[in-house]
C-alpha cells in the first residue's frame, strides 16, 4: 500500500494515482465529485492509509469528504469498508478528533454511510460506537451545529439493528434524548436550531423501532412531552417540520389496545355441510406479536414493492392451453333447462287475444310469483309453509310507543324498539301486511272474505303509511318486498326490516361532489386520540350497542344503534366522549377477517350537533375515504317528507392506521380508523349508514318480480329460474332474457334458437353493493322498450346470474361467503358442497360450450375501493408476456385482439368509464378468479371483469362527483350499448337510428384516462401509516451537509490553516482546551 506522508499530500496527486480505481474531478468549492464508484477495495485502502497519516485539517476532510461521496453511491460499502479495516479506523480517527469540530463531522457522516450495513453498525455498536457518539451530543448550544447534527444522525443510522436498539435503551439513551430534545425545544427561542431538534425527533422514530424502545419512550413520559412540544410548535409556521415526526413518534409508541370484543371471531357462525359442529377458531395470543415494527414495516416494503411483472404468468402452455375440464361430461346435461328458449315452442304466439296474460310461459318463473293483486291468502299459505324451514317467521316495520290512531313519524321506526313487542293490536296489523297469519286470525280473515270485506289489510302500519305518504319508487313495491323478504333466510332470523330497504330510494336531484380535504385533519384526529391516553375526565367508554347483547341498557342522551337486519353490519358500538362513537365492525361469518362494509341504523340524535364516528377495524391499508368519498346517510324524516334519498354525507373524513390489535393477538395485524363527522338535520330522527348504496337480496328477488311482470310476453323472453340453492337455503337466481321469434314458423323459431349467448354475473362479493346497481341498470334496460334494447334482444339471448353469493349479502359479509372463503378464488376446482353457486355457474358455462353456445362475452361485474372510474380486465396472451418480459416470441403468436372492442367502445360512450385504466393481463395471483377461468377454460375471448368505484370520477363530464345509483345504472345501460359492437349483424351495428340514440357526442366525453400501471392516487396528503421513516427535513441530506461543512470557515479552521506545518506542536492542554470549547461536558441524563 502506498503511502502518502503529510508533506507530499496534494488532492490531485492522490487522485491520479487512485485513477485505475475510480473517477474524479474537483468542483469550484475544492470539494471532488465523484463519478463512478470504486471497483475494488484498493482505492479504499489508499484513502484510509493517506487519511491515517495525513496531518493537517484541509486535507483530512477532503479524504473524509471523497470517503462520503464514494460511499454512500455503494450499498455493499459497509462490507467492503470492514474488509479493508475502514470501519474501526473511522471509529479510532474520530474518538482522537473530538477536538475539530468539521473533522469530527466527517468521520460521523462516513459512520453514517457504513451503517448501511447491519453488520458494520453491530461491529461499530460492539466497539463502544454508541457511547463515542452519544457523548458528542450536548445540551442546547449554537456552535458547531453541523458536527452536532452529524453525531445525531449518527447515532440514529446505529439504530439499524436489534442489538444497538437494546444497548441504547439499556443505557437509558431514550430517555436521555427525550432530555436533550425538550432542553434543546425550550431553549432555542430563535429557531436556529430546528434541524437538530428534527434530527433528535428521528433518532427516537429510529429507537422506538422494538418493543424494549417504545415501552421505555412511554414510561419516561415521552408522548406527553411530545403532545406538549407539538402543540407549541403549532403556534409557528418556521416549526411546521416538527409536528409530523412527532406526530407519527406519539402514534408509534400509543399503547396497543385490543379490540373490545370477546373473540376475533364473528359474531355469527354457521355450519358448514360435512363438518363436525362449530368451535371457535379464534387464534391464541402469539407471542412473537410484539415483534419491530421495523421489521414489520421492512416486509410491508418489500411486499408492496414485489416487481408486479413477478406475478404475471408467463408460462405459454397455461396462456393457451385449457385445463381438462373439473367434471366428466355426462354430469353437464342437467343444465339443459337453464336454456328454455332451446326449447320452448311458444304456442301462445298463436293466441293473440292471450299475449297480456302475465301467467304465459315467455315470461315465467320457476319460482312462485308473487302477484301484486292476487288474493292475499295464497301468499299466507305459500309463507306457513316456508317458515318451517328456517325463514322468518314474521317481518317487522318497528316503531315506538304511540296511540293507534296518531299519524307515524320518524322517530316511531326504531328496530330496536318495537311497538310489535308490547301492542299485540299492532303485531296483528302488521302480520296482516306481511301476508301471515296466526290459525284464530285466518279463520278471521276467512270471515271477512265471506262478508266480501278486506278491512283487515288496509288497516296496517304498512298501510297507513303507503296512503299517508306514498313512496312512489320506480320499479320497487314496499308490500312485494316485505313478502319477499319474509323468505328470506339469515344466520340470525332477522325479523326487521330496515326502513330504507323497505321504502325504498330515489336518487337526490343533482349531482354531488367529493368532498374536499380539509388541511392536516388527520393529524388534529390523531391529536384528539392521544388526548384519549393522556387526558381522561372526558372519556366515557360506555358499550351502547352490542350484536351479541341485546339486554343492553343505553344511556338516555346516547345515540342508539342497530343493525340486526338483512345486510346490516355493525358489531359494536362504544360511546367515547358525549358525542364520539368507536364503531366495530361484525367479519365475515365463520371468520375473524374481512372488515370493510358497515350498514346500521342511528337514532336518539340532536340536530345541528356534529357527531364523531370511528370505524376502528378496517383492514385495508388505503381508501379512497381519503381522496373525497363518504358514506351514505338516509333519513326516515326526508323520506317521510317526500325525499327518499340515500345521500353521501359526513365532514372531516379521513383513514389511517390505528392503534388497535386483535383481542387475540394474531400475528402483525394491523386495524385502520375510518373516521367522520356527521352532523344530522332532524333532532329525533332515525337514520341510516352505509359504506356504499345498500342493495338487499330481497330487493333483487323483488326487483326481478317487478320486471316479469313489466314486459311484454309477446315480445320480450323473460324467465327467472332457480340455478341452485345457497348454503343457507336461498335460491340463486338464474334469468334468461331474449326477444321472442316473430312467429312460430321455422324460420323465425331457428333465428332465435341460433343466437349467440351473452352471460353476465355481479356479486360476489358481497361488500360490493355498487355491482348490484350497475346490474339493475342492465336488467331494467334490457328490459325496456328502448330501441338499443330490443336490438340486443334481437341478437343475443342474456343468460344473467345477479346476484353470485346471496348469503354473504343477507348476512352483511364484505368478501366471502358462508365458508370463509373468496368466491372468486374458487372458479378452478369449486366445492359443489361449499361453493355451490360457483360450481353450478361454471357447470353451466362448461355446458354452453359443449352445445356449441360458447358465450361471446362474460363479464362479472365488481367494485373497487382504490381506485375511481370504472373500467375493465380482461385477459390477452401477447400483453401479458409482453410486460412480463417474457423471452418467448410473439411474433407468431396469433391473438384476436377483439377483447379491446368492448371498453373501446365504452371508453367514447360511458362518461364514467376509463380506457386506460383497463388491463389485459393474466396474473397467476388471479387464475382462479371468473375472468381467467372462463377465457381459459371455455374459451371466451371477452371474458371481463367489469370494476366500478366506490368513489367517483377524475376524468370526464363527471370529474370530481361521486358517482350515486344513477351513475351506477347508467353505467349498466352503457354496457349494454357497448355490446352492440360485438355483434355479427352489422346492419344493427350501423344503423344510422341506433348509432344517433346512443349517442357518441365527442365534446361531452372528451376525457384522458389513466395509465393502469401507475398508482390511481398520489400518495395521501397525510401519512397513513406510522411504522415508516423520519419526514425529510428540507436541505438536511446528506449532501447538502457535506456541502455546508466544506463551505464552512470557522476561527478554528483559519487557525489551524495559519499554522499547518505547526499542528504537531500542540501540547495535550491546548487539545483537551479546544475540546472543551467544541462540546461543553455533559451532564449525566437520568
Amino acid at each position: 500500500m502506498s503511502v502518502y506522508g503529510q508533506n507530499h499530500f496534494t488532492w490531485n496527486g492522490t487522485l491520479r494515482d487512485l485513477h485505475g480505481s475510480y473517477t474524479g474531478f474537483c468542483t469550484g468549492r475544492g470539494r471532488p465529485s465523484m463519478t463512478a464508484t470504486l471497483s475494488s477495495s484498493s482505492g479504499l485502502e489508499v484513502l484510509l492509509s493517506t487519511l491515517q497519516n495525513v496531518g493537517d485539517v484541509e486535507s483530512t476532510l477532503n479524504i473524509l469528504s471523497v470517503l462520503d461521496e464514494l460511499l454512500s453511491a455503494d450499498r455493499r460499502i459497509g462490507m467492503k469498508a470492514e474488509e479493508a479495516g475502514a470501519v474501526l479506523l473511522t471509529l479510532n480517527l474520530l474518538k482522537h478528533n473530538g477536538q475539530h469540530a468539521r473533522r469530527t463531522a466527517a468521520c460521523l457522516w462516513v459512520i453514517q454511510v457504513f451503517c448501511s450495513s447491519v453488520s458494520t453498525a453491530n461491529l461499530i455498536g460492539e466497539n463502544h460506537g454508541l457511547d463515542v457518539i452519544y457523548r458528542l451530543i450536548p445540551q442546547y448550544t449554537t456552535k458547531h451545529l453541523h458536527a452536532i447534527k452529524a453525531a445525531i444522525n449518527a447515532f440514529s443510522a446505529l439504530l439499524c439493528t436489534k442489538a444497538n436498539v437494546c444497548s441504547a435503551v439499556s443505557k437509558e439513551y431514550i430517555s436521555g434524548f427525550l432530555w436533550l430534545y425538550e432542553d434543546w425545544h425550550s431553549k432555542d427561542n430563535q429557531d436556529v436550531a430546528i434541524a437538530i431538534r428534527h434530527a433528535l425527533l428521528c433518532c427516537l422514530l429510529k429507537a422506538t423501532d422494538s418493543t424494549a424502545g417504545r415501552q421505555a419512550f412511554l414510561s419516561q413520559g415521552g408522548i406527553r412531552l411530545l403532545y406538549q412540544t407539538a402543540q407549541t410548535c403549532l403556534l409557528s409556521k418556521n416549526l411546521e417540520c416538527l409536528v409530523e415526526p412527532s406526530v407519527q413518534l406519539m402514534r408509534k409508541c400509543l399503547p396497543r389496545i385490543p379490540l373490545p370484543v370477546t373473540s376475533d371471531q364473528s359474531a355469527y357462525s354457521f355450519l358448514l355441510p360435512g363438518t363436525p359442529a362449530f368451535t371457535d377458531v379464534s387464534e391464541t395470543p402469539d407471542e412473537s406479536s410484539d415483534e419491530s415494527d421495523a421489521e414489520e414495516a421492512e416486509d410491508n416494503h418489500e411486499a408492496n414493492n414485489r416487481d408486479y411483472d413477478d406475478d404475471l404468468e408467463t408460462d405459454l402452455n397455461k396462456l393457451r392451453l385449457p385445463p381438462d375440464p373439473d367434471r366428466p361430461k355426462e354430469l353437464l346435461t342437467q343444465y339443459s333447462c337453464f336454456c328454455p328458449e332451446l326449447s320452448h315452442d311458444f304456442q301462445e304466439l298463436d293466441l293473440s287475444s292471450e299475449t297480456g296474460d302475465s301467467s304465459t310461459a315467455s315470461s315465467s318463473s320457476d319460482d312462485e310469483v308473487v302477484l301484486l293483486n292476487k288474493d292475499r291468502t295464497k301468499t299466507t299459505a305459500s309463507r306457513d309453509s316456508s317458515t318451517s324451514d328456517g325463514s322468518y317467521s314474521e317481518m317487522e316495520i318497528s316503531s315506538r310507543d304511540m296511540p293507534a290512531a296518531a299519524h307515524l313519524e320518524a322517530c316511531d321506526f326504531h328496530s330496536h324498539s318495537s311497538i310489535l313487542g308490547t301492542s299485540p293490536g299492532f303485531r296483528t296489523m302488521v302480520r296482516g301486511a306481511m301476508g301471515e297469519a296466526s290459525p284464530c286470525q285466518r279463520e278471521d280473515e276467512q270471515d271477512n272474505e265471506e262478508d266480501g270485506t278486506e278491512e283487515f289489510y288496509h288497516h296496517t302500519i304498512i298501510d297507513r303509511l303507503l296512503e299517508r305518504h306514498g313512496a312512489g319508487i320506480p320499479h320497487h313495491d314496499p308490500k312485494l318486498y316485505c313478502a319477499v323478504a319474509s323468505k328470506t333466510k339469515s344466520i340470525p332470523d332477522f325479523s326487521i326490516l330496515a326502513f330504507p330497504d323497505f321504502w325504498g330510494h330515489l336518487p337526490p336531484p343533482g349531482h354531488q361532489p367529493m368532498a374536499p380535504r380539509k388541511p392536516n385533519i388527520q393529524r388534529q384526529k390523531v391529536f384528539e386520540d392521544i388526548q384519549r391516553f393522556l387526558k381522561t375526565d372526558d372519556i366515557i367508554n360506555h358499550v351502547v350497542f352490542d350484536l351479541e347483547d341485546s339486554n343492553l341498557q343505553c344511556h338516555s342522551d346516547s345515540l342508539r344503534f342497530f343493525s340486526k337486519f338483512e345486510s346490516g353490519n355493525l358489531r359494536k358500538a362504544v360511546q367515547v366522549r358525549r358525542y364520539e362513537y368507536d364503531l366495530i365492525l361484525n367479519p365475515d361469518v365463520n371468520s375473524s377477517q374481512h372488515t370493510q362494509w358497515f350498514y346500521f341504523e342511528v337514532s336518539n340524535m340532536a340536530a345541528d350537533v356534529p357527531y364523531r364516528f370511528n370505524v376502528i377495524n378496517c383492514e385495508k391499508s388505503n381508501s379512497q375515504f381519503n381522496y373525497g368519498m363518504q358514506p351514505v346517510l338516509y333519513s326516515v324524516k326526508e323520506a317521510l317528507e317526500g325525499r327518499p334519498h340515500w345521500i353521501s354525507t359526513g365532514t372531516e373524513i379521513c383513514y389511517f392506521r390505528n392503534n388497535f390489535c386483535p383481542a387475540q393477538g394474531r400475528r402483525r395485524t394491523t386495524f385502520y380508523t375510518l373516521t367522520f363527522t356527521i352532523t344530522f338535520k332532524h333532532s329525533e330522527d332515525v337514520c341510516y349508514l352505509a359504506y356504499h348504496y345498500p342493495y338487499t337480496y330481497s330487493a333483487l328477488m323483488a326487483h326481478l318480480k317487478i320486471l316479469q311482470k313489466s314486459v311484454d310476453p309477446a315480445k320480450v323472453f323473460f324467465k327467472q329460474q332457480t340455478l341452485c340453492s345457497t348454503l343457507a337455503g336461498n335460491s340463486c337466481p338464474i334469468v334468461t332474457i331474449t326477444a321472442c321469434p316473430v312467429s312460430r314458423r321455422w324460420k323465425d323459431l331457428h333465428q332465435m334458437r341460433n343466437r349467440p349467448y351473452i352471460v353476465l354475473t355481479s356479486r360476489v362479493h358481497p361488500g360490493e353493493s355498487n355491482a348490484s346497481w350497475v346490474m339493475k341498470g342492465t336488467l331494467e334496460f334490457l328490459c325496456s322498450n328502448d330501441l338499443v334494447a330490443q336490438s340486443l334482444r334481437e341478437a343475443f339471448v342474456f343468460k344473467i346470474i345477479p346476484m353470485l353469493n346471496p348469503d354473504g349479502v343477507i348476512n352483511g359479509t364484505n368478501r366471502c361467503d358462508l365458508n370463509s372463503k373468496d368466491l372468486n378464488r374458487q372458479w378452478s376446482k369449486p366445492d359443489p358442497l361449499l361453493s355451490p353457486t360457483i360450481y353450478h355457474t361454471k357447470g353451466f358455462l362448461y355446458y354452453l360450450n359443449i352445445i356449441g353456445r360458447t358465450p361471446v362475452v362474460f363479464c362479472d361485474y365488481h367494485g373497487h375501493s382504490r381506485k375511481k372510474n370504472v373500467f375493465l380486465y380482461g385477459c390477452s396472451i401477447k400483453e401479458t408476456l409482453w410486460q412480463s418480459g417474457s423471452a418467448v416470441d410473439t411474433v407468431g403468436l396469433k391473438e384476436d385482439p377483439g377483447y379491446r372492442t368492448i371498453p373501446k367502445t365504452l371508453d367514447r360512450i360511458a362518461p364514467t368509464f376509463s380506457f386506460n385504466s383497463c388491463n389485459f393481463l393474466v396474473e397467476k395471483s388471479r387464475s382462479a378468479t371468473a375472468r381467467v377461468v372462463v377465457w381459459r377454460e371455455m374459451g371466451v375471448l371477452r371474458s371481463y371483469t367489469l370494476e366500478n368505484t366506490y368513489n367517483g370520477c377524475n376524468q370526464g363530464i363527471y370529474k370530481g362527483l361521486q358517482t350515486g345509483t344513477q351513475e351506477h345504472q347508467e353505467m349498466g345501460m352503457k354496457f349494454c350499448h357497448s355490446l352492440l359492437s360485438v355483434t355479427k349483424d352489422t346492419r344493427i351495428l350501423y344503423s344510422r337510428k341506433l348509432i344517433n340514440h346512443i349517442d357518441l357526442d365527442h365534446n361531452m366525453l372528451d376525457h384522458k384516462s389513466h395509465n393502469c400501471f401507475e398508482d390511481d392516487e398520489p400518495p395521501c396528503a397525510e401519512e397513513i401509516e406510522y411504522s415508516g421513516g423520519c419526514p425529510t427535513l428540507k436541505g438536511s441530506d446528506l449532501d447538502s451537509d457535506i456541502d455546508s461543512n466544506m463551505a464552512h470557515v470557522d476561527d478554528d479552521d483559519k487557525e489551524h490553516s495559519a499554522q499547518k506545518h505547526q499542528q504537531d506542536s500542540i501540547s495535550q492542554s491546548q487539545q483537551s482546551s479546544i475540546k472543551n470549547h467544541l462540546f461543553p461536558p455533559q451532564t449525566a441524563i437520568r
